[in-house]
């Protein structure tokens, strides 16, 4: 029996067939940054004391962290210190089955002697910005669904737009809305893991402007642009060269996102009929399609979205030895399952949303749960069935504080085809010279445009 936690009276319902879900009351919205956190998590610890109350203790750099910010510096550990409180293997896991979801019990049934995982004391002790709770709390009193669920009215930027959700579209847009860096620049790899451990490997150096979390945007109107991005294929070689932008929407009902693909053997650039949905992404051997980037991108139209409530779960969490620049590709990638030693799970509080696939619709996932961290409202975990309803695939991302943005980086993830047994590991950049650079503030949109493609790539 799965233990659910609710601390309000959830409205369960599906994808809005129109108009607009009523925004908090004063007096639900006066719970933020009391009893809630500013951006809606349930400020106290539980009542087993397995979960600590959030402390918000450190904004940015935590005192005594060397760090430097905007260069791209690899994230550095402040619980290096913390050692596992209990490790949940094929031996106990029926005792720990409450916690897990069903893809993490399907990776343990195919890899029980390899899949582990070490539970980490739970730590809550970073904060966003005033400025960013300014804006959840604006939110919290004036945001509203829109246009079938596909867009937010009254809403501004900077911070998620229902920090106290009502319904599975809201908390999704929460995912889709999250505080994240405005900048990025990082070259990282894909290693797509064969069943025998074999690995084909994928790099491109991935940049990507935030329209909606920049210092000149917060508290601005929300309406728009979302994002712009840029692809460069650094390999395999028969696709280094190879550019890809795109500009992805505020309001997905009325634009769409666009695409365009710089071939560097014709030197033309052409627009992508379609991009996003069940594409599969390039060198994840299928694994990865557009939208599951992150878990779930994009445009939310071909399901019906609906909260589950909340759970306490076994989640990645605080990943800073995940990322740490003397992790070697070769002691991470191993076959099955990445080593158990450098993922930190920690049991945490999340949302869990289920997305089922529309009739009309046609997509290679049947249905999608979402598992979203209570303080972050970022999805850490996904299980993916297909359209007979089989699990099929389970991934997780490994979310970080980065002290240069004062809020949660998605770093490197993992996509499990439970299938064949091979996995991908995505957003790789521990043997890269530099990570991720965030919030240098050095783009601008007229990067991302056809013809900024087609000049890079000459």
């Amino acid at each position: 029996m799965k233990r659910w936690i609710s601390w309000m009276a959830l409205a369960a319902g599906s994808v809005l067939a129109g108009g607009a879900i009523a925004k908090v009351s004063p007096s639900e919205a006066e719970k933020l940054g009391k009893e809630l956190t500013c951006v809606g998590a349930e400020k106290a610890g539980n009542k087993d004391g397995t979960i600590p109350e959030f402390s918000g203790k450190w904004l940015g750099t935590p005192p005594g962290v060397q760090y430097k910010p905007h260069v791209g510096q690899h994230p550095v550990d402040p619980y290096a210190a913390d050692k596992p409180l209990y490790s949940i293997t094929a031996e106990n896991l029926a005792q720990h089955a409450a916690k897990l979801s069903e893809g993490q019990k399907a990776v343990f049934a195919k890899f029980p002697k390899a899949f582990r995982i070490d539970v980490y004391p739970t730590r809550r002790d970073f904060r966003y910005p005033d400025e960013v709770c300014e804006a959840a709390r604006t939110n919290a009193l004036s945001a509203e669904l829109s246009d079938g669920g596909l867009g937010i009215k009254n809403a501004v930027k900077g911070a998620v737009p229902f920090p106290i959700p009502k319904d599975g579209n809201e908390a999704l847009m929460n995912n889709m809305f999250p505080y994240r860096a405005f900048t990025e620049d990082v070259v990282r790899d894909v290693a797509n893991v064969l069943s025998n451990g074999n690995i084909s490997w994928g790099r491109a150096r991935n940049t990507n402007l935030g329209m909606v979390n920049g210092p000149d945007a917060i508290n601005k109107p929300l309406e728009g642009r979302m994002a712009y991005s840029r692809n460069i294929a650094l390999l395999p070689e028969r696709e280094k060269g190879g550019i890809a932008v795109s500009a992805e929407p505020v309001n997905f009902s009325k634009d769409k996102r666009l695409a365009w693909h710089y071939d560097p053997g014709t030197r033309r650039v052409r627009q992508l009929p379609e991009y996003g949905f069940d594409q599969p992404m390039a060198g994840t051997g299928g694994k990865i399609t557009i939208d599951s980037d992150r878990l779930f991108n994009g445009s939310p139209e071909r399901y019906n979205w609906k909260l589950i409530g909340k759970r306490e779960m076994v989640v990645p969490a605080n990943s800073y030895k995940l990322h740490g620049k003397t992790v070697k590709y070769a002691d991470l990638l191993k076959p099955g399952v990445p080593n158990p030693d450098f993922i930190r799970w920690e049991l945490r509080r999340v949302w869990v949303v289920e997305g089922s696939l529309k009739d009309g619709f046609r997509h290679l996932y049947g249905k999608r749960v979402l598992f979203l961290d209570e303080d972050t409202w970022q999805a850490a975990m996904s299980d993916f069935y297909d359209a007979r309803g089989t699990l099929w695939q389970y991934a997780f991302v490994n979310h970080y504080y980065a002290f240069d943005m004062q809020g949660w980086q998605a770093g490197t993830s993992f996509y499990h085809d439970l299938n064949s047994g091979g996995y991908v590991g995505y957003n790789l950049f521990q043997e890269r010279d530099t990570g991720p650079v965030l919030n240098k503030g050095d783009l601008k949109p007229d990067m991302f445009t056809p013809e900024a493609a087609r000049s890079a790539g000459t």
